[in-house]
């Protein structure tokens, strides 16, 4: 899926290979993979926002509903690539994200069992906190022809 880098994306994100026709629809989300340490991002475009001009709090919830599994693959070698549907899904929301904002999030895996993970995170817009998330996710079956990651 390469498409050009967007102008106003930090540098050494990408677009994010993954995520379905949803994630197509409403994104893009990008994502950093440096240093042992996963961002995923979004640019806050007018689609994404509310009446007052402000990121939608669904917009926001799935961001953060892809911010976990992403963080997974990426962390996590004793999961790996494996379908990770959501189980529960907490949201915090702190503060507005502006349209125009850079959202930009990370997560960590807080502990693997046999068939669930549990990983919680933070979002930021433009460097303020706006959104606390926490989840769990079951470990599904192996994702069979992953796209480039």
């Amino acid at each position: 899926m390469s498409s050009p880098q967007h102008p106003d994306i930090p540098p050494g994100f990408e677009r994010l290979p993954m995520g379905g026709d949803f994630i197509n629809h409403v994104g893009p989300l990008y994502i950093r993979n440096e240093g042992g340490q996963v961002h995923m991002g979004l640019r806050v475009e007018p689609r994404h926002c509310n009446p007052l001009g402000n990121c939608h709090g669904g917009m926001l919830a799935s961001f953060a509903d892809m911010l976990l599994p992403m963080t997974v693959h990426r962390k996590s070698t004793e999961v790996g690539l494996r379908f990770l549907p959501t189980i529960s899904l907490q949201l915090d929301y702190l503060a507005a994200a502006p349209r125009g904002a850079w959202l930009q999030g990370e997560a960590q895996v807080l502990r693997v069992t046999r068939n669930m993970v549990f990983a919680q995170g933070l979002v930021e817009a433009d460097g303020v906190p706006c959104l606390r998330v926490s989840g769990i996710l079951k470990i599904g079956p192996q994702i069979l022809n992953p796209p480039d990651a």
